[in-house]
């Protein structure tokens, strides 16, 4: 038995030994692979020597003696921390995922190759200006430049060895795929035209007009086309591809008559997916011409939000309907041609080859009418449909968003700056801007279309010239506001117009609770200052359960025969509409209120037409109004009433809770259910990758609906909402306050790679200066050739 234990522990030795050796050279790898931050690098495409200083908290302020030298540090930086991230951004929006991830994201290259998000960048880059073009190029240099020194080195990040494939060279069109794949994020409505154009043919007209926000009466023609030729719907769309439905912002702009300096403050926090590494960069970038600070998405160049050393800017989402869906009819004969005005026109046909990891290449096709391409089912199954969608969309035009952003970075005035925005086509933004000479002002910008029927609610006829678009809302006709009386302006993707405005921007707006509680605050105080800002960046009033909990609460009475639920009640009614990570209150009210869409909806919809099912919350919100008002409503008197709804959807909310947090509400917080994640894209592959490249979860306090945005998945993960923090202060513009959550670097072993959690959970600024010296900061420079 004695040497039988030895034997063991001989074994036990080797494998621990083992362990060890691979845990070492995991190590010396991953360190070995860390970006080089001090000292000096030779970089053969400079000029010039560029000072690259990071600071405390990972952001590369880069000082060159020329723009030229600017922007090719500028890609060697932003390749340096983020190249993974920019290679997977790229091959995304270009349909090229299957080629290193395998046939696993076959459907994602064919969703993508059939949206045209590259070739739509390619028809862009032939109208850029020459100095546009230009910079695009010493970016380019700059990135490929670090690209050859990471394979020469064997400083590839890990992403790369797990994938087993190194990056091609960056090219100019690249960068402007990864710009089109933020239009395709923040500016589409399709799935909601093919989910009503579903609604019309399943539903009779009443439960059908209560899923649209407003019900296109006026257009009876269009009605009738879309019942005339339906389009499978159901069974052809993947909802895991569709953008949130929740990407928006808030942005604010105080006047200095409401400030304590006397000077303007800007805030800004655009809400997107939450995920490691984030999809913004920030950076410091200055020459002799430029002196800029912001954020920036990995793959571009120039500071996309920010400011400068004269005027600040941000940005929330617009939202118009620039997607129109069209209904086609195909010949029979040959599918590739379509009707159009009693004749069948040629489609063009876009052909290529989509290359799969460990497979052969899979053919592909799309189809792409005088519209636009075909979307609804490009691979012409079996059944061969009778009608098909092509899809008309603004961001498939030649658009110039770089040069604006150039434009703006240089910008020193709102007359400068206003004259830079006529580049920016898409995404629509409302731009909020502030200078030093006290102008305050917004704008709704992008190409926002004029159409020749309909409001853009529904799929049109695609066989008439009766259909289609005369071309955008004139660009000085844009909502703008200078200087207003109330002492700020303020957006939060709600509504911007209202019915005295002579174009059609959209019918579906988010919620208004976020943007009436940041009004609430501004318009309350006076003597504001930057740290108010931050204050109501991070506020979690809930004005959602303002309006309806009440009533909510009166309709579980009349149906709690038994007062079973009447200690829950309590905990609801002395609520505060706080919606804070130690309270139960928040747990209950938004378990209960996501249940509400389900209990309606859900058994009369196939589930991915659900998931696609727009604005949940919003048609959850009108028959509630309908139902407290005593208003008709098909779908309310269908189910027996807003009170047996209600109430049935909360013993459902109630159900799940008491299975996940046990019966005690007492011992119910929010935060045990709603935690802070920043998931790895390649983290969700093993729970081993997971453990080691995502952050602990954090428990947090917010909601999808207040100004501190963090919106949850149906687990409770939080990953959705304030991918930046900024605030200015137009007293001092020498610097100003970030939060990049989860951290600067998608490095691993980088201090930065999730330093930011914290400080995104518990609203922890840092300061970025823009002139002076770098305190405690880590020099590189990077050595001309």
């Amino acid at each position: 038995m004695k040497k039988g234990r030895k034997v063991l522990l001989w074994i036990l030795g080797i494998l621990v030994a083992i362990v060890i050796v691979v845990v070492v050279g995991l190590n010396v790898f991953l360190s070995n692979t860390k970006p080089i931050i001090r000292g000096e690098l030779a970089v053969k495409v400079l000029n010039e020597d560029v000072q690259v200083v990071r600071d405390q908290d990972g952001v590369p302020h880069i000082k060159a003696q020329s723009d030229e030298d600017l922007y090719r540090a500028q890609g060697f930086v932003q390749a340096q921390d983020r190249l993974f991230q920019m290679d997977l951004a790229r091959r995304q929006a270009s349909g090229q995922l299957a080629e290193v991830v395998g046939k696993g994201a076959l459907d994602t290259d064919k969703f993508f190759l059939t949206f045209s998000l590259r070739d739509a960048a390619e028809k862009s880059y032939a109208g850029y200006s020459d100095e546009a073009k230009q910079v695009l190029k010493w970016y380019t240099e700059g990135v490929n430049e670090f690209i050859d020194y990471a394979i020469e080195e064997g400083k590839l990040s890990y992403e790369f060895k797990l994938l087993g494939y190194e990056p091609r060279e960056w090219s100019p069109i690249d960068s402007l795929a990864v710009g089109k794949f933020m239009a395709y994020d923040l500016g589409g409505n399709w799935s909601s035209l093919a989910l009503r154009h579903w609604a019309i043919n399943e539903f009779e007209q009443e439960k059908a007009e209560e899923l649209f926000i407003i019900y296109p009466e006026d257009a009876p023609s269009i009605i009738e086309a879309n019942l005339s030729n339906p389009v499978a719907v159901s069974g052809r769309f993947d909802a895991a591809i569709l953008p949130n439905e929740f990407n928006g912002s808030n942005n604010w702009v105080v006047s200095g008559e409401k400030t304590a300096s006397g000077m303007p403050l800007l805030a800004d926090d655009p809400h997107l997916g939450l995920s490691t590494p984030s999809i913004w960069y920030q950076m410091h970038l200055e020459s002799p011409s430029q002196n800029v600070s912001g954020v920036i998405f990995a793959g571009i160049p120039g500071i996309i939000l920010g400011h400068n050393e004269e005027v600040a800017w941000g940005v929330t989402n617009v939202g118009p309907d620039v997607q129109d869906l069209y209904i086609e009819t195909p010949n029979p004969d040959d599918r590739t041609k379509f009707m159009y005005e009693g004749k069948w026109e040629q489609a063009a046909i876009r052909k290529t080859n989509i290359k799969v990891k460990g497979e052969e290449d899979v053919p592909f096709e799309v189809l792409v009418t005088r519209h636009g391409p075909i979307i609804s089912d490009v691979l012409f199954k079996e059944e061969d449909p009778s009608a098909l969608f092509s899809m008309q969309w603004t961001a498939l035009e030649p658009t110039l968003e770089l040069q604006a952003i150039l434009k703006m970075n240089k910008s020193s005035s709102w007359e400068e700056f206003e004259s830079a925005l006529e580049d920016f086509h898409a995404p629509a933004q409302n731009f909020v801007f502030a200078a030093k000479d006290g102008t305050i002002a917004y704008k709704a910008n992008g190409r926002i279309p004029v159409r020749k029927t309909g409001d853009g609610q529904l799929p049109v006829p695609g066989d008439s010239n009766e259909f289609g678009w005369t071309g955008y809302v004139p660009y000085t006709e844009l909502p703008k506001v200078v200087n207003p009386e109330e002492g700020f302006i303020a957006t939060a993707n709600n509504e911007v117009v209202d019915e005295s405005y002579l174009y059609h921007i959209t019918d579906f707006w988010a919620q208004s609770y976020r943007y009436e509680r940041i009004a609430e605050v501004l318009a309350s105080k006076s003597e504001l200052t930057k740290e108010d800002m931050m204050t109501l960046q991070m506020d979690q009033k809930n004005l959602y359960a303002r309006e309806f909990l009440a009533s909510m609460v009166e309709s579980v009475e009349k149906q709690d025969s038994d007062d079973k639920y009447n200690e829950v009640l309590n905990v609801l009614k002395k609520w505060d509409h706080v919606d804070d990570k130690d309270q139960s209150a928040p747990l209950v009210f938004h378990k209960w209120m996501k249940q509400l869409p389900k209990t309606m909806f859900k058994e009369q919809m196939p589930e991915d037409v659900y998931a696609m099912l727009p604005g949940k919350g919003n048609i959850s919100d009108q028959l509630l109004r309908k139902g407290y008002k005593s208003e008709a409503s098909a779908w309310l008197e269908e189910y027996g009433g807003v009170d047996k709804w209600v109430y049935d959807s909360f013993t459902i909310a109630i159900n799940e809770i008491e299975e996940d947090f046990g019966k005690n509400e007492a011992k119910w917080k929010w935060g045990d259910y709603h935690q802070l994640t920043f998931d790895h894209p390649i983290s969700g592959a093993s729970p081993i990758l997971g453990y080691f490249l995502n952050p602990k979860p954090v428990p947090i306090g917010g909601s999808n609906i207040t100004v501190q945005a963090a919106g949850y998945k149906e687990d409770g993960s939080v990953n959705h909402g304030a991918s930046w923090r900024f605030v200015a202060d137009l007293a001092d513009l020498s610097k100003a306050y970030h939060i990049v959550g989860p951290g600067q670097s998608g490095h691993i072993k980088s201090e930065w790679y999730h330093s930011q959690v914290r400080d995104w959970a518990n609203g922890n600024y840092h300061t970025t200066v823009i002139n002076g010296d770098i305190k405690d900061g880590f020099e590189l420079i990077l050595k001309a050739d």
